[in-house]
């Protein structure tokens, strides 16, 4: 037995197909554990904004820059973030299909945690101090030509390795001087001292020289190609969201927490209020939010070329970059 179906409801189920029925699949990768810094991402699931441009976006942790940079290029996934100096490293060492689409962080998020009791109020007070660093961050690139720019013999200062979690517990327990760990995460660490009744100073790195572009989104040349629309609707999501972050910080931490129930709110406010000054600054006024300057995309070459000894001519930054998702084209 057959029924006619009714005009009006023929036409308005193809209103509704390309929303309901026609949402595009992403995955996107984390460079690291899911909180507060990356609240933005959150946000944009949270609120709908990855949604209503008919994506449906999954969301992985990672465990560094190069790890995310290795899902994306094998297409385990499709879109992912870490530090563009990571990547212009891994396009020195070997060809690899990634593209670089849309700055996150505007301004260099590495810096050192210490305590008031370290006697260490700036880099140049680093010499013959105990230092501890994770294998896996990007920071440990620029690590030695910092300590060299501020008048410090890297050689004077003692490097330890440690998994990134335990570091605020060496901290903590006298067991090294300092940590280096981005400012976004220095909240935690906060949390850690305040247990051991020290008192945090945090040191950005930012402020001693250390310039150009870090967090960024990373996109498989491929699915780029031929998903070049997914990729421009995702980076306008993602901006409104990061709007949107910025206009209500606490909402952004609650979006985390939905996603995410056994983490600290508080703690995870903090690292947002202590991620907004990454993503909203100097830099991005001058160029726009979600938008490239070439001239700090080559400033954050020569900082590669220099860590890697290479000359500044050994690789065209602007060839791992593509300027058009920001405008749209």
């Amino acid at each position: 037995m057959r029924f006619p179906i009714a005009p009006s409801i023929l036409a308005l189920s193809l209103v509704l197909a390309p929303s309901a029925f026609a949402a595009d699949a992403v995955t996107f990768q984390f460079s690291w554990l899911p909180g507060g810094d990356r609240a933005a991402y959150y946000l944009a699931v949270e609120e709908g904004l990855f949604a209503e441009e008919d994506l449906d976006v999954t969301l992985v942790a990672g465990r560094g820059s190069s790890d995310a940079i290795t899902k994306v290029a094998t297409g385990a996934a499709d879109l992912g973030e870490g530090g563009l100096d990571a990547l212009l490293t891994a396009k020195l060492e070997g060809d690899i299909p990634v593209i670089a689409v849309m700055p996150v962080y505007t301004k260099a998020p590495d810096g050192l945690v210490t305590t008031t009791e370290s006697g260490i109020t700036g880099i140049a007070d680093l010499a013959g101090k105990r230092v501890g660093t994770s294998p896996f961050t990007s920071s440990n690139g620029p690590w030695p030509f910092l300590l060299s720019a501020n008048g410090v013999d890297p050689e004077t200062v003692e490097t330890t390795q440690a998994d990134a979690n335990a570091l605020p517990a060496m901290l903590a327990t006298g067991q090294v001087d300092a940590i280096i760990q981005y400012v976004t995460n220095a909240p935690g660490s906060a949390a850690v001292l305040a247990e051991a009744g020290k008192e945090q100073v945090t040191i950005p790195w930012a402020d001693y020289g250390l310039d150009g572009y870090s967090a960024s989104i990373f996109v498989n040349a491929g699915f780029l190609e031929n998903n070049r629309d997914v990729v421009i609707r995702f980076a306008r999501a993602l901006r409104k969201a990061e709007e949107m972050m910025q206009a209500d910080p606490a909402l952004a931490a609650a979006a985390v927490k939905a996603a995410i129930p056994e983490i600290d709110l508080a703690v995870t406010e903090e690292m947002v209020d202590a991620t907004l000054p990454l993503i909203f600054n100097d830099s991005t006024e001058a160029a726009g939010l979600g938008v490239y300057d070439p001239a700090r995309i080559a400033t954050t070459w020569e900082w590669v070329a220099q860590q890697k000894d290479v000359p500044v001519d050994a690789l065209d930054p602007m060839a791992s970059v593509d300027l058009g998702i920001a405008a749209g084209e």
